[in-house]
């Protein structure tokens, strides 16, 4: 969420910032103007309680005389009848008011590239060559589907459309990258954590999920708002909602595994065959909260262990810097790392990695006490390391052989059990 004073405060360059994000900026004069009606009916409210009070004092010296006070009691009693409707009115402003703000996306860093699409990414860092097959490399689905590993079919009949069942060689795959990832992450100072696969309201609202992209998300049909996560990033970061914490604790780094469920709304026709955009898939996220300071630096050290997984297993992949148009909500400066299919002779995003600076922090009210004595909001980060579902994808078409099999990278094999190869 923004913070209003600097909404107000620095209203041209707020507004020129979210022209760039392709953010219709109408919205920014309403909340002005309910914030200026917000201080008029505080300061209303403020005066007519000292009203209150004074008038009290004089009724209470005139029943000391034993004098009459009716008329100054009709005043108080006329005066309070005015307060309830002031703080009624009141209470409807800073509604509207909190909702407008929690529709506004966050503002990009000045280091971030202007401009309006995913056209505009700049492209910051390769690594790897692809390959050059000596044939026609395979879909990650079809050498799934023909090792008999990969059952679409039957995860349609149990479920429905963009789910899947794995099997053998392959869902010993997965599991083997979720734990690798973990390993990885917990080698780099993350602490490993397992938290609900579910989330109240609360909680999406303050990463930026609600009220925004609630068409995203699958919401149960229970008696509490709950939700099934999108990605642990958003039970990750509400640990320290409504805390205030100490410099000195900071950072916190933290690492999970979890199924990540997204409706997919808007994306008809888009990767409706294989493993690239599911309902349901398999994350290892990175989550920080820390000091503004410190998140800059931070920032750049989830970057470098995603990059090292990737470079780990061998799989060619680029960097970009995501240009103004095509950060998430809540971004103010994001890194993803796209990784090369074969089969489709281009990289697709395998991790987004993202400095949220202290957006998600005021909305979920994440805060510390700096070494002044000062209370400020905290920064947060979050970041994939790796989207697991994506990295099968990648190992199986950049590891295919030519009669079907697929190897195995190096560095898995411990956690395959020493398997070096996926045969049927």
């Amino acid at each position: 969420m923004l913070d209003i004073k600097k909404i107000e405060n620095d209203f041209e360059f707020v507004k020129n910032s979210l022209l760039n994000r392709n953010f219709d900026t109408a919205l920014l004069i309403e909340v002005v103007e309910l914030n200026k009606k917000r201080k008029i009916l505080t300061t209303a409210s403020e005066t007519k309680k000292a009203d209150i009070n004074k008038l009290s004092r004089e009724i209470g010296e005139l029943k000391k005389n034993k004098l009459d006070a009716s008329e100054l009691m009709n005043q108080v009693a006329s005066l309070k009848v005015e307060m309830e409707k002031d703080a009624k009115e009141l209470d409807e402003v800073q509604v509207k008011q909190n909702n407008l703000l929690l529709n506004i996306p966050n503002l990009p860093d000045s280091s971030v590239p202007v401009g309006k699409s995913e056209e505009e990414n700049k492209e910051v860092k390769r690594w790897g060559t692809p390959r050059v097959f000596d044939f026609t490399p395979a879909d990650h689905a079809d050498i799934g589907e023909k090792l008999g590993m990969l059952d679409f079919e039957t995860a349609a009949k149990i479920t429905g459309a963009r789910f899947v069942i794995y099997r053998a060689g392959i869902a010993r795959l997965e599991r083997a990258l979720i734990n690798f990832m973990l390993d990885h992450q917990g080698s780099k100072g993350f602490t490993e954590m397992m938290t609900p696969f579910i989330a109240h309201e609360r909680s999406l609202i303050g990463t930026g999920n609600l009220p925004k992209f609630e068409d995203q998300l699958f919401k149960l049909n229970s008696e509490q708002p709950w939700y099934l996560i999108p990605t642990s990033e958003v039970t990750l970061t509400n640990i320290k909602r409504e805390q205030i914490m100490e410099e000195a604790e900071l950072p916190y780094l933290y690492a999970a595994y979890s199924p990540c469920f997204r409706s997919e709304a808007g994306s008809h026709g888009k990767d409706v065959k294989g493993l690239i955009r599911m309902h349901q898939f398999n994350k290892v996220e990175m989550v920080s909260i820390c000091s503004p300071s410190q998140s800059q630096e931070i920032h750049q050290k989830m970057i470098d262990s995603s990059c090292e997984i990737l470079e780990k297993l061998n799989l060619p992949y680029r960097a970009l810097a995501l240009c103004t148009g095509d950060m998430g909500f809540a971004s103010q400066k994001t890194i993803d790392l796209e990784v090369w299919v074969p089969s489709q002779n281009k990289y697709r995003e395998i991790s987004s990695i993202s400095n949220c600076g202290d957006f998600q922090a005021r909305r979920a009210n994440i805060r510390f006490r700096n070494k002044d004595g000062k209370v400020e909001y905290a920064h947060t980060l979050n970041g994939s390391g790796l989207a697991v579902g994506r990295t099968v994808v990648a190992i199986l078409e950049n590891y295919q052989q030519n009669d079907g099999s697929v190897q195995i990278p190096e560095v898995l094999w411990p956690y395959m059990g020493g398997l070096k190869e996926i045969r049927k």
